[in-house]
C-alpha cells in the first residue's frame, strides 16, 4: 500500500477511534460522585474529599508517567503503545464495575492513569506519517473526532446508568475501549517505523539536541498547560454562577449542561478548518488569533447578566479554543523530529494534565476568595500572559519557512 493512502488510512481508523475512547473516557463523569457515594456511608465532606480524590488520582499518574510512555514509544513504536493504552484502560474502567469500596475504585482509577496515553499516542502516529502540509488539517481532525466524543460521552453514561446501572455502565465503557484495542490491532500500520532511530536519544538530554529549537518546543509545551489550566479554571464554576444568573429560577442542572457542552460544540464543528488554514497561512497566526479571541471573549464572559449571554459567550469560546490546543499539537509535529515525536507528545500530554490539575484550584479559590466574575477576570490575565510566553518563546523562534 502506498504510504500517502497508508497515512490517510491511519486518520480514518484513529479518528473514528479516539471519538469511541472519548465517548468512554467522559461517559462515567456524570455519575462518578454518586457511584462513590454507594460504595459507603459518607458525610458531606467525606464525599467532597473521596469525589475529588478519585478523579484527580488518574490525571496525577498520568502527568508523571507520560514520559516514560512516550521515551518506550519511540523506541518501540507509537502503535504499540496504543495497544497498550486501549487494552489497559479497557481492563481497568471494566473492573470498576466489580469495587465494593472507594480504596479499591481510587486504585482503579490511578491504574487507568498508569495506561492513559491512547489518544497522545494516537496523534504522535498521525503526527508522524502525516505530511507536513497536511499535519493541521490531520490534527484538527483528530481533536474534532476526540471532541465530540468527550460531548457524547456524558448523555451516553447518563443514559447507560439509568437504564442498567453504575456497574454495567462500566462494563460498557471497558468494551468500548476493547474495541477501539481491536480497531488499532488489525486495521492501524506502522510501516515506517524504525527502532534502531532512537537507540541513540536515551536521556532527555539526548531529545533535546535533537531539537533545532529547543525554545520552541518548551514554550509549547508550556503554552499548553496554561490552556488547559486557563479553560479548566472555569469549568467547576460554570453550573454555580449558572445558578447566581437564574437567580433560583429555572432547570440549573439542564441549562448548566447545555452551557458546558457549547464550548465543544463549536470546536468540534471548526477544528480541522482551522488546521487546514494554518497549513496555508501559518499555523502561529492561528494561534495567535485564538489568544486574542479568547482574552476578549473571557473578559466579556465577566460582564454577562443572563444566561443567554453567557451561553453564546461559551459557544465563541469554543472557536478561540479550536484555534489553540490542537493547533500546538501541530506545530509539535512539524517542529520535532520523527524518531522523538512519541516522547514530545508524551510532555504534552504531561503538560496538560499538570493544567488540567491546576485550572480547578485556581477557579475554586478565587472564586472562594472573591467571586465569580473575577474568575473570568483573572484567566483574561492567564491567556493574555500564556500569549506573552508564546510570542517570545515560539514566535520568536519559528525557523525561516514557517515565519
Amino acid at each position: 500500500m502506498a504510504t500517502n493512502t497508508i497515512w490517510k488510512k491511519n486518520l480514518y481508523i484513529l479518528s473514528i477511534a479516539v471519538f469511541i475512547a472519548g465517548i468512554a473516557f467522559s461517559e462515567i463523569m456524570p455519575f462518578l460522585p454518586l457511584y462513590v457515594a454507594s460504595l459507603g456511608n459518607f458525610s458531606h465532606q467525606e464525599l467532597n474529599f473521596w469525589s475529588g480524590f478519585i478523579y484527580s488520582g488518574m490525571f496525577i499518574i498520568s502527568a508523571i508517567t507520560s514520559p516514560w510512555w512516550g521515551k518506550l514509544a519511540d523506541k518501540k513504536g507509537r502503535k504499540l503503545m496504543i495497544l497498550r493504552a486501549s487494552c489497559g484502560m479497557a481492563i481497568a474502567i471494566g473492573a470498576m464495575g466489580l469495587v465494593t469500596n472507594v480504596y479499591q475504585l481510587f486504585a482503579l482509577r490511578c491504574l487507568q492513569g498508569l495506561f492513559a496515553g491512547f489518544v497522545s499516542n494516537s496523534n504522535a502516529l498521525i503526527a508522524t506519517q502525516t505530511p507536513k502540509e497536511k499535519a493541521g488539517q490531520a490534527m484538527g481532525t483528530m481533536a474534532s473526532s476526540v471532541t465530540a466524543g468527550t460531548l457524547l460521552g456524558p448523555l451516553i453514561g447518563g443514559f447507560l446508568a439509568s437504564v442498567f446501572s453504575y456497574r454495567i455502565t462500566f462494563f460498557i465503557t471497558g468494551f468500548l475501549l476493547f474495541v477501539t484495542f481491536l480497531m488499532s490491532l488489525f486495521w492501524v500500520k506502522e510501516d515506517n517505523f524504525v527502532v534502531k532511530s532512537t537507540n541513540n536519544i536515551g536521556k532527555t538530554k539526548d531529545v533535546i539536541k535533537q531539537f533545532k529549537s529547543p525554545n520552541l518546543i518548551f514554550g509549547l509545551l508550556i503554552t499548553t498547560m496554561i490552556i488547559q489550566a486557563a479553560n479548566n479554571s472555569i469549568n467547576p464554576i460554570v453550573s454555580l454562577f449558572v445558578k447566581q444568573l437564574l437567580h433560583g429560577n429555572g432547570n440549573v442542572v439542564l441549562i448548566s449542561g447545555i452551557i458546558a457542552a457549547l464550548p465543544g460544540i463549536a470546536t468540534f464543528t471548526v477544528a480541522s478548518r482551522f488546521g487546514a488554514l494554518g497549513d496555508k497561512i501559518g499555523t502561529h497566526k492561528i494561534i495567535v488569533g485564538g489568544f486574542i479571541g479568547a482574552s476578549i471573549l473571557f473578559w466579556a464572559t465577566a460582564f454577562v447578566q443572563n444566561t443567554i449571554e453567557l451561553g453564546v459567550l461559551r459557544f465563541l469560546v469554543g472557536f478561540s479554543d479550536a484555534c489553540l490546543f490542537p493547533q500546538v499539537q501541530t506545530m509539535l509535529s512539524k517542529n520535532s523530529p520523527a524518531s522523538v515525536t512519541g516522547r514530545v507528545f508524551s510532555w504534552n500530554q504531561s503538560a496538560m494534565y499538570i493544567g488540567n490539575i491546576a485550572g480547578p484550584i485556581i477557579g475554586t479559590t478565587i472564586s472562594g476568595l472573591s467571586n465569580y466574575n473575577m474568575v473570568f477576570i483573572v484567566t483574561t490575565f492567564l491567556v493574555l500572559f500564556n500569549f506573552l510566553l508564546f510570542k517570545l518563546n515560539v514566535i520568536n523562534n519559528l525557523p525561516v519557512s514557517q515565519d
